[in-house]
């Protein structure tokens, strides 16, 4: 059989632990049998991000601007244990937030919804696709211990030699401070990919942050995203029957435990990490849920949601067995595969993707799934299989 050919490479960033080990496996099984791959390799694993200083991590990054599409395995956010463990040279930043700040994207996350489990949340009908700001925040922060009695003060320096100082807090004790910021033009950005991808699914959109607390910061997204839609899109989602409207985010919390679903869900950055986990959780498993950064002007990053998957990785290495599901990572490739097909005019290609896909849920509602949706699924006869087991049952079925 002649391989599927592609005309443009993608952007491959390889990961850590056993999304690394699965990472492999799933191109060696249900990629490159079919496809004649052409990727530009970046190795994101920690080792190599310390290695190069992270400076990988932001070549990476730049090499999606330049192809304008990337598949990107799992990686690991270090903390002080982290930097222990690797021997690292400083406790490097999020791979996932130093990408999503080169390319101002946003990120949509959504469940994959298969027969035979069932949302915790009975109500849920049809998928909630999380849309998650990608720069600033939490993410970008700077933040610092106080160690005794201090007055601690945010000060802003304009060029002209202006300045505004606000007091944080006039500590007697010690204690921790952070500082966050965002941009107006990334905020900008943030919404009218929202509003863009509503309009592309026809879904409903909502938007929720904190605004009666932070009467600044939250607000300011509240306000550009409310003028940019009565100026740029407010007829078109007219046109299209479907709604924008904001809400407070424990007002929205309520709102869409009791939802059917079927509707896009905008959320700050932090806001949206926390709330797709719960979705995905409630949905089945977070490595049921696919993860796309979109930028403004049209990059695609395709990634799992979840992490490396640690536990599995130890019990890889003493040789033990492992049921780990690679749901997620399927996703990610087909997802940038079918994303490549499409910009590039290549119609087997998206055929291909969308088989993989077929044949990775089919596997599933066959009865044949790996230990976390063995435990979930009420289907009957089902048989849970090892992590490689797992990737060949979909390569039969995908051949």
């Amino acid at each position: 059989m002649s391989k599927i050919q592609m005309t443009t490479p993608l952007v491959e960033m390889d990961g850590d632990e056993m999304t690394r080990i699965l990472w492999k496996e799933i191109k060696d099984r249900l990629i490159l049998p079919f496809v004649d791959l052409k990727t530009e390799y970046y190795d994101l694993g920690l080792p190599h991000r310390d290695e190069t200083d992270d400076r990988v991590t932001v070549e990476s990054a730049e090499a999606t601007k330049k192809y304008g599409v990337a598949v990107k395995c799992a990686t690991i956010t270090p903390n002080a244990q982290r930097v222990e463990e690797y021997h690292l040279k400083e406790m490097w930043k999020s791979p996932n937030g130093t990408i999503r700040a080169v390319l101002d994207g946003t990120v949509f996350r959504a469940p994959i919804v298969v027969k035979g489990i069932t949302p915790t949340v009975s109500t849920w009908e049809q998928p909630i696709t999380l849309a998650r700001h990608a720069y600033g925040d939490v993410y970008k922060n700077s933040e610092l211990y106080v160690d005794g009695a201090a007055k601690a003060e945010l000060l802003v320096t304009y060029p002209d030699g202006r300045t505004e100082r606000k007091l944080i807090h006039d500590f007697k004790d010690s204690g921790v401070i952070m500082g966050m910021h965002n941009t107006d033009a990334s905020i900008a950005s943030f919404a009218r990919a929202c509003f863009g991808y509503a309009l592309s699914l026809k879904q409903d959109l909502w938007f929720s942050t904190k605004d009666t607390i932070s009467k600044t910061y939250d607000h300011r997204f509240k306000d550009i995203f409310a003028e940019i839609y009565e100026n740029e899109f407010k007829e078109q989602f007219e046109a299209a029957g479907i709604e924008y409207f904001y809400t407070l985010i424990d007002d929205a919390v309520a709102r869409v435990v009791r939802s059917k679903g079927g509707f896009i869900w905008a959320c700050k950055n932090y806001d949206g990490d926390v709330m797709s986990d719960m979705v995905a959780t409630a949905f089945g498993s977070l490595a049921m849920m696919t993860s796309v950064l979109v930028s403004p002007d049209g990059k695609y990053e395709y990634e799992a949601a979840h992490g490396t998957v640690t536990r599995h990785y130890y019990k890889h290495l003493k040789g033990e067995p492992t049921s780990t599901n690679s749901v997620a990572t399927i996703f990610a490739w087909s997802g940038a595969l079918r994303k490549r097909g499409e910009l590039d005019g290549l119609a087997e290609l998206v055929a291909f993707a969308d088989k993989l896909e077929a044949a990775t849920i089919a596997t599933i509602e066959d009865g044949v799934m790996t230990g976390d949706l063995y435990l979930l699924s009420t289907l009957p006869n089902k048989r849970k299989v090892g992590s490689v087991e797992f990737l060949d049952e979909i390569a039969t079925r995908l051949a």
